[in-house]
């Protein structure tokens, strides 16, 4: 409808749709990939290091889960809401 071509991403349970400025977005229906009451999520260029920030501002995440071109995980802040990081895989990075 909107013309835009799901880009194949093995292992991602959500589909994925890709933008023509090469962002990517996900679409998952309700308890298809568990928690779906995220709002947003942000793409990092180091997962690792995003994570250790939040740990040190005592924001806890949960564990790395990836597909073919992300890795991700998921955090709750202050105001409750579920977010996600995510870093593209060095692969797949835009240049």
């Amino acid at each position: 409808m909107l013309g835009l071509e799901p880009p194949a991403v093995d292992g991602a349970s959500a589909d994925m749709f890709r933008l023509p400025d090469g962002s990517t977005f996900a679409v998952s229906g309700p308890r298809e990939i568990g928690e779906t009451s995220r709002t947003v999520g942000f793409e990092v260029a180091e997962l690792d290091e995003a994570i250790a920030e939040l740990r040190a501002a005592g924001v806890e995440t949960d564990g790395i889960a990836e597909n073919s071109e992300f890795r991700y995980t998921h955090f709750r802040p202050p105001d409750g809401e579920l977010y996600e990081l995510v870093e593209r895989r060095v692969s797949e990075q835009r240049t």
